[in-house]
């Protein structure tokens, strides 16, 4: 009986026994003289080696290991692996931002701040920290940006940019967004007050979510640079959007280009 686990990573069996191209889909493949594995479609090459190297090393991104782990795990160097990670989380980035439209319907906006535990202020002006605007749209898809400022024309300009006129706003109440009414109906929830209003069952409860979801997937990696911090943004974001798919297959299919036919 095949098991759940096994049927999600059996994506890679064909590739990984050098009889499918991992990068066109074909199953036209032979051996070379130097024993590389060479599509006769797209006359591409690989070594068999290291494409299986590359394919347990994307699982383990998948798997969500940090890369210093993995690498002793697979007795690795942990530039290999970085490598593979790094490249990965490239091309997420660049997926996520081309995938992004403009957000309709209900639409949840809060803003996140990410970093270590500071001594000071909490939450809005916290010091040190990475800003991030979010955006949901309920159900459906999320689409974080890092930002500099919470100041209101930077927020309705992201806002205007990443939505349709006429949508539902759900927010806090928190000043930034009083203008909102401008580009469809915006409802407010007091968080002084309570998390959902009685009243009209208001909430960014969604989006508040999505947070929490980020912050416990980047503290396996116990910290990440300013620097890099935007590229696992993104790739949590993809993770979020694409939750409903084996996303093993999808990471294979970004890194190596391969395009089924």
């Amino acid at each position: 009986m095949v098991t759940a686990k096994s049927s999600h990573f059996s994506c890679a069996a064909n590739f990984s026994r050098g009889r499918k191209c991992v990068f066109c889909g074909s199953f036209k493949l032979y051996r070379t003289a130097r024993r590389y594995v060479k599509c006769q479609r797209c006359q591409r090459q690989k070594s068999l080696t290291q494409l299986r190297r590359e394919l347990e090393i994307i699982k383990g991104f998948y798997q969500q290991v940090p890369a210093y782990r993995l690498a002793s795990d697979l007795k690795l160097d942990q530039k290999t692996v970085s490598r593979v990670y790094q490249h990965l989380r490239e091309c997420l980035y660049h997926t996520a931002e081309l995938e992004a439209g403009r957000l309709r319907g209900e639409i949840e906006l809060d803003e996140a701040y990410f970093g270590g535990r500071r001594k000071g202020k909490r939450g809005r002006g916290a010091a040190g920290k990475s800003l991030v605007f979010g955006l949901l749209e309920r159900k459906e898809h999320v689409y974080t940006r890092v930002i500099e400022g919470v100041s209101a024309p930077e927020l309705m300009q992201h806002i205007k940019e990443k939505t349709r006129k006429g949508s539902v706003y759900y927010t806090d109440s928190f000043r930034g967004y009083q203008s909102l009414k401008r580009y469809g109906r915006h409802h407010q929830v007091n968080h002084s007050k309570s998390y959902v209003d009685k009243k009209t069952k208001n909430h960014i409860n969604w989006i508040e979510g999505f947070w929490s979801y980020a912050k416990h997937i980047l503290y396996n990696y116990r910290g990440v640079s300013k620097y890099h911090f935007p590229m696992y943004l993104k790739e949590i974001e993809y993770r979020f959007n694409h939750r409903g798919e084996n996303l093993y297959k999808q990471f294979i299919k970004l890194y190596f280009g391969y395009d089924s036919p």
